[in-house]
Order: structure tokens, then C-alpha cells, then sequence
């Protein structure tokens, strides 16, 4: 028997499959992780395929050395899912095999945790007459009573109630009346409670989207877009697509986009389900991530919530995925090989007979785009559970505010319904898109900014720590007395961040609990889940946060809800600015009056009349689609057209504008030789990224805007053979990229 083998070497000079033997004795199964030799080295390798025959030389065939797992890690379907990620993104196999395993698996950083257990091999009489025997060995009865039950316990546990224990227990294994074991032992990301609930009553939108979306689920195919209204009961719907995957005997996954969010949705799963439910997260330690990973892949997990990562999930006989808030940016990887975790969802549903809902009270444009065409069957729920109205928006001209003297960053129609929810006792949350205490930090003298030493980009004041920190590169330097660029030492803090939103508030309210939320705040092990909980039993009155508390969560008691500056993200340089405005605001505006009493909303806005801003108030979904449709087809953007660019990073300037400038001749002459290319391209531009200088590294980028046509594809596979071209810095192509920075 022969193994063909990829070796996990993400390189192209090594990226084929080699023919290996498999030992007389040793039994291997295609998607095993195995050991091999290499070269002078050992190398892990993952399995493809087994043959009966081998097209070498026996004396150039190597043995493989041993399985390093018992069982297939990679399921077969995973197998052709990484195939097609290395075909799309040109990367090699062994690179897009690693997205189906924990990242620890590799090398051994992780093992199995096994703790040592001690049970009892005698009962009944047996076990009587032994007890018997100990009327003058008081510990050895005593342990003997333990253990009595016939179940294994660990060994520390009983320790910790019986002096000395060690040794009675060797005495115990010396008689033959019990033995120590290794036993496996699970670590666990959840508390250790687990409180069942029972099923809500269904809402007639509910049931109607249900009659739909089950049928499709028994079939084993189907796309969705569910288009429901914040606090419409989505959730709901998607835990009772699951039930029926389960009563099937097939598995599901839940998609969320945010770490925040899944401690909600893992409890509420586990609420109903129990351990059936598994998470996969990046928050996760090690241990739990790669247990999580195998009691997934052993089938004692069918559900699995997760981030963007669980879309690789080894579910076994696959019935569903969900991909909840489908409309978030952070479904797109950046990192290489790139992928887009809605199109992934989408070839598993295709390839394992799934059915797929994308979900959003604010789909993205490409995806109602792609329903409109017939790509996915649209399901609403226009209203709300209990028929609970939506909040009251008001929108504050912040120019008005500030010519009538008010020159605070809260308006006064939001300090008044500040002070009645806090008089009432209820909650509020006030969001802001930006962490930090001061937006940047200049001189009133000259003008300047204090820009990062590692990046193009000014640096945010922090008043915990009175620093400056770089959001893009994590670096932190002291607040200057003096201006770096004059000396002067008038230097002043401009904008404002969650930090000062905080500050504000505990000045106006000293008495009331304050809780912050941004990636400063929850950068520790659980502290979104402990800062939510804290919440959540109404420890605090006031969650102030970034877009991180935007989306998803559901908290009774909030009544208010104010978007302190709603044009930060409106005045983004990036085409999909009033879109990403429309989406924060309306699912910040839905965090209000989700339970018997109503929610108000402030929206505080420089630029009032913008249609992002005024739809948001209105929350119309639809109204908003219709204009931002309108205005790309205008002026040819996506889904009209794609943007991809080859971006180099080198350590100087010149070497990365030498790269893009060769890049830029090299594309403009095949575009030239392609006429069918010609009539695509709208334009080819070089110049230096957005962002010049990141993280220490120089930037420069070739830009190419082309209309969305299969003969568009042709330029995207050849900018990718330039991509992967032998270059004196590192080139990468992006397509459609989250940011254009």
C-alpha cells in the first residue's frame, strides 16, 4: 500500500503530492495526519490518497514513520474545500489545509489533557469483604467508602479529603481492589452550569419563514437571505433549523461576526441542546480550542457557534449553515490565503447537500443585489417578537448645537433623555466607532499632527495610561511635552474616543455604574462575556462602545441607545462608507426597546441630511438599497465592477515603488494584448497605498477597476501569476478588499 502524501511546507517549490509506503501493520485513511521523512528531516504530512501501486522505484520510496492521530483529522469534503481555496487563491495546498485545523495541532503544540483517576475493581461481596478487613486501616476503608460508587475520581480530588491518599491508594492497587488510570479530560470554555430553557412560542413571521426554510433542510439544498428587523426573533429561527438537522442526524453551523456575540448565541444554543453544542473562536486558549476541535470531528459536538474560522468546522454529514449578521466586513480574512467566509459557507452548503442562510436586519448590497438576480430566496420578518414597536429616532444637527453655544460632545436633546432613563432606573448604551480618549494629538503652533514612527498615520491619545498609541501597529509612546516637529509646547488633543465618552458620563452620573467596551477593555481571556454579564445583572447603567456592542446583543432593560457620532464612519475615503453608516446605525438603534418598555434613539450627525444617515432613522432597509444601488451603478462600483490591487511592502520607499511600477508595465501589456480585456478595464494606476508607510514597511500598489464580466477574470489569475513572481519585497493580491488602506 502507498500514501500520496502533501507535505505541510507552504512553499511552491515543494507543493506536489509525494509517494510514500505504508508499513506492513500500519493502517492509515485518507485525511490522516501522518509523519514523514523529508529530506534530512521529519516533516508532517497530510494524506490524499492510497494506492496499490507506486509509479517509482521502490528503492526511492521512503516509509512513513507513524500516524499522529488515530482517526482522519481532514474529512474528505474539507480535502476538496482546500483544494479549491488553493486553486482560487493560488496558494499552496499545504497553506489552505492548515485553515481546516487548530493552528496548535501542528508540530504538538497541543495535546490530549489527561488527568490520573482511581477506581475500585471489586463490588458487592467482594467490596463488603474487603471493608470488613479494615477495621483497624481507617484510611483504607475510608477510600474504599469513595470509591465505592464504582465510578473513576481524580486522584487530586482525593487528596484533597484524605491525607496521604497516594500511598492508601497504592495499597489499594497492591490488593487488586482498584487501579489508577489516565483518563481524558475535557477543557471547557463554558461555565459549569447549564441552565435548560424551554421553547418560546413562535411568532406567525417565524413560522411562516420556518415552513419555508425547514422544507429545505430536510432536502439538502437551498439559499436564503432571512431580511428580518432587529429584535424579529432570527435567533430563534435558526435554533429551530437546527433541531431539525439534529432529529436528521446531520450537524450545523452557526456563524457570528463578532467574538461578543458568541457567548450569547453559545448560550443560548447550549440552553437548548446542551453539549451537542461546541464553540471555535480565537479567544479560546489552546487547550480548549483544540478539544472543542476534536469532540467536533469525533461527532460528540453536532452544533458548532463560531467566528469566521468555524466555517471550517469538520462537521460530519452537514445539514445547515448560518452566517448571522452576513453583512459584517470581519467574515472577509485578509490574511493569506484570502477568503471570504460567506463564499466558503456557501461552496460547503453546495458541496455536502446543506442548506445556507445568510441573515441580517441590514443584508449587505451584494448580497440583496445577488437575491434580486435569484441567487437566494428571500425570506423577511418585517416586524417585531410581541409586535413590539421600533425605537423612536430622533437625529441632533450637531451644527445647530454648536451655534447655539453648545460646543459638548452631547447634545442637549440627548442629555435630556439621558437624565429621564437614568431617573427611571433603566439602561442605556452610547456607541462611538472610535477607542481611545482624543481622535489625534497636534500643535496649535504648527499645524502638525504626532504620527506614529511606524506608520503613515496620527496616534490616538489614551487618558488611562496618558499615552499615544498607534491603532494599526500596537505601539505606544508617552504623551510629548513639546511638538516634535516645532518644539512648540502648545500641543492640544483633538476628537473624541469611547475614553472620553466615559469620562463625560462619570462627571454627569458619579453614582451610576459605567461599563466600556472596546479592544482596550477586552483584550483579556472571557472579558467580553464577563463585561456583558456585568451588564446583562444591571451592574452598571451605562455601556459605552465601539461597534463591538453594535449588533446582536439583547438587553431587556436598554431604552436608550445614542450614537454619539454618527459621521465617523461616514467619512471614511472608501466607496462602502454610507453603507457601513447604514448598517452600524440601524443595528445600534435595534439594541433599544427590545422588551415591554420602548427604545429611543439620538443620532447625533454634522451632516443630517445625507441618505445613509436619514434611512438609518427611518430604518428602511429598502429605501437605503434603492439609493446606494442607484448611486454605484452610477459611478461603477461593486457588485458593477471589481477593485483588486497588487499592494508591496518592502523596507524602503524606492524598492516598493521599483516593484509596482514593473507590476503596473507588466499588467498594462497584457491588458493591450487581450482586446476582450480592453473593453473591461476602466482603469490601471500606480501610485503609493493609502497608507504609505505600515508597521515599518513601505507601501505602493497597482490599482485596476474592471466591470464585473468573466472576461474579467482573466486579468485577476494573471495579476495573480504576477503576485506570486520571484520580487525583491512582498507582493499581494487583494480583490474586492475589506479596506483600501
Amino acid at each position: 500500500m502507498y500514501a500520496q502524501i502533501i507535505v505541510d511546507i507552504a512553499h511552491e517549490a515543494v507543493d506536489q503530492v509525494y509517494t510514500y509506503r505504508v508499513p506492513e501493520g500500519m493502517t492509515l485513511a485518507r485525511g490522516m495526519r501522518v509523519q514523514v521523512p523529508f529530506g534530512r528531516m521529519r516533516k508532517e504530512g497530510y494524506v490524499l490518497g492510497l494506492t496499490q501501486t507506486a509509479e517509482y522505484a521502490q528503492e526511492k520510496i521512503r516509509d512513513v514513520i507513524a500516524p499522529l492521530e488515530g482517526y482522519p483529522a481532514l474529512l474528505p469534503e474539507l480535502i476538496d474545500l482546500a483544494r479549491e481555496i488553493a486553486h482560487d487563491t493560488h496558494c499552496p495546498l499545504a497553506e489552505a489545509l492548515r485553515l481546516m485545523l487548530p493552528a496548535e495541532m501542528r508540530g504538538g503544540r497541543v495535546q490530549v489533557k489527561t488527568e490520573t483517576m482511581a477506581r475500585l475493581l471489586i463490588s458487592g461481596g467482594e467490596l463488603q469483604a474487603a471493608m470488613d478487613g479494615c477495621k483497624n486501616a481507617r484510611k483504607r476503608r475510608l477510600l474504599l467508602e469513595l470509591l465505592s460508587d464504582g465510578q473513576a475520581h481524580p486522584v487530586a480530588e482525593i487528596r484533597s479529603l484524605v491525607s496521604d491518599a497516594r500511598a492508601g491508594l497504592n495499597d489499594l492497587c497492591r490488593r487488586g481492589y482498584a487501579e489508577l488510570i489516565e483518563q481524558e479530560i475535557l477543557r471547557s470554555p463554558y461555565p459549569d452550569t447549564l441552565t435548560q430553557a424551554p421553547d418560546p412560542e413562535l411568532t406567525d413571521e417565524q413560522q411562516e419563514v420556518l415552513s419555508e426554510l425547514l422544507p429545505a433542510v430536510v432536502r439538502g439544498s437551498g439559499a436564503f437571505l432571512l431580511h428580518g428587523v432587529t429584535g424579529s426573533g432570527k435567533s430563534e429561527v435558526f435554533i429551530r433549523a437546527v433541531r431539525k438537522c439534529l432529529e436528521m442526524g446531520r450537524g450545523a453551523i452557526v456563524l457570528v461576526p463578532e467574538i461578543v456575540l458568541t457567548p450569547q448565541m453559545v448560550t443560548w444554543f447550549r440552553a437548548r441542546f446542551g453539549d451537542v453544542a461546541a464553540v471555535l473562536h480565537s479567544r479560546l486558549s489552546a487547550g480548549e480550542r483544540f478539544d472543542e476541535w476534536r469532540r467536533i470531528r469525533l461527532g460528540q459536538a453536532r452544533v458548532v457557534i463560531g467566528a469566521r474560522s468555524a466555517v471550517f468546522a469538520p462537521v460530519e454529514k452537514l445539514g445547515l449553515v448560518v452566517v448571522d449578521e452576513e453583512h459584517e466586513q470581519s467574515y472577509q480574512n485578509e490574511h493569506f490565503p484570502q477568503y471570504d467566509a460567506r463564499e466558503i459557507a456557501l461552496s460547503r452548503a453546495k458541496r455536502e447537500h446543506a442548506a445556507l442562510v445568510l441573515a441580517s436586519a441590514t443584508p449587505s448590497i451584494l448580497s440583496f443585489a445577488r437575491m434580486e438576480r435569484g441567487d437566494y430566496t428571500l425570506l423577511e420578518m418585517r416586524r417585531r417578537v410581541h409586535d413590539r414597536p421600533l425605537p423612536e429616532v430622533t437625529v441632533v444637527d450637531m451644527r445647530e448645537e454648536l451655534r447655539l453655544g453648545n460646543k459638548g460632545i452631547f447634545s442637549q436633546t440627548l442629555l435630556m433623555k439621558m437624565d429621564e432613563c437614568m431617573q427611571a432606573g433603566r439602561q442605556m448604551m452610547l456607541f462611538i466607532n472610535r477607542r481611545g480618549y482624543a481622535q489625534f494629538v497636534n500643535c496649535r503652533a504648527c499645524g502638525e499632527p504626532i504620527h506614529c514612527r511606524n506608520c503613515d498615520v496620527s496616534m490616538t491619545y489614551h487618558e488611562t495610561d496618558h499615552s499615544l498609541h498607534c491603532h494599526w501597529c500596537g505601539s505606544v509612546v508617552p504623551m510629548p511635552e513639546q511638538c516634535p516637529s516645532c518644539g512648540s509646547s502648545y500641543i492640544r488633543s483633538c476628537g473624541i474616543g469611547t475614553q472620553r465618552v466615559e469620562q463625560e458620563i462619570r462627571k454627569r452620573y458619579p453614582n451610576a455604574g459605567v461599563i466600556r467596551m472596546d479592544n482596550d477593555t477586552t483584550s483579556g481571556k472571557d472579558a467580553h462575556a464577563k463585561l456583558l454579564s456585568r451588564f446583562r445583572a444591571r451592574e452598571a447603567q451605562v455601556l459605552i462602545g465601539t461597534q463591538m456592542i453594535a449588533k446582536g446583543l439583547d438587553f431587556p432593560s436598554v431604552t436608550l441607545v445614542g450614537a454619539v457620532l454618527a459621521d465617523m464612519s461616514l467619512n471614511m475615503p472608501d466607496y462602502r462608507a454610507p453603507e457601513r453608516t447604514f448598517q452600524l446605525l440601524t443595528q445600534v438603534a435595534g439594541r433599544a426597546g427590545r422588551a415591554e418598555h420602548p427604545g429611543e434613539v439620538v443620532i447625533q450627525t454634522y451632516t443630517p441630511g445625507h441618505y445613509a444617515i436619514r434611512a438609518a432613522a427611518a430604518q428602511d432597509y429598502r429605501a437605503f438599497y434603492r439609493m446606494e444601488f442607484a448611486r454605484r451603478k452610477r459611478d461603477l462600483y461593486p457588485p458593477f465592477t471589481m477593485l483588486a490591487r497588487l499592494l508591496c511592502t518592502a523596507e524602503s520607499a524606492e524598492t516598493a515603488q521599483e516593484v509596482s511600477c514593473l507590476l503596473m508595465e507588466q499588467l498594462q501589456a497584457f491588458v493591450n494584448d487581450h482586446p476582450s480585456l480592453r473593453r473591461r478595464v476602466l482603469f490601471i494606476r500606480q501610485d503609493d497605498a493609502p497608507i504609505r508607510f505600515l508597521r515599518g514597511r513601505f507601501r505602493a500598489q497597482v490599482l485596476i477597476k474592471l466591470l464585473e464580466h468573466p472576461d474579467s477574470r482573466e486579468a485577476l489569475e494573471y495579476m495573480q501569476k504576477l503576485a506570486d513572481g520571484d520580487w525583491p519585497c512582498d507582493v499581494l493580491l487583494e480583490i474586492n478588499p475589506a479596506t483600501m488602506a
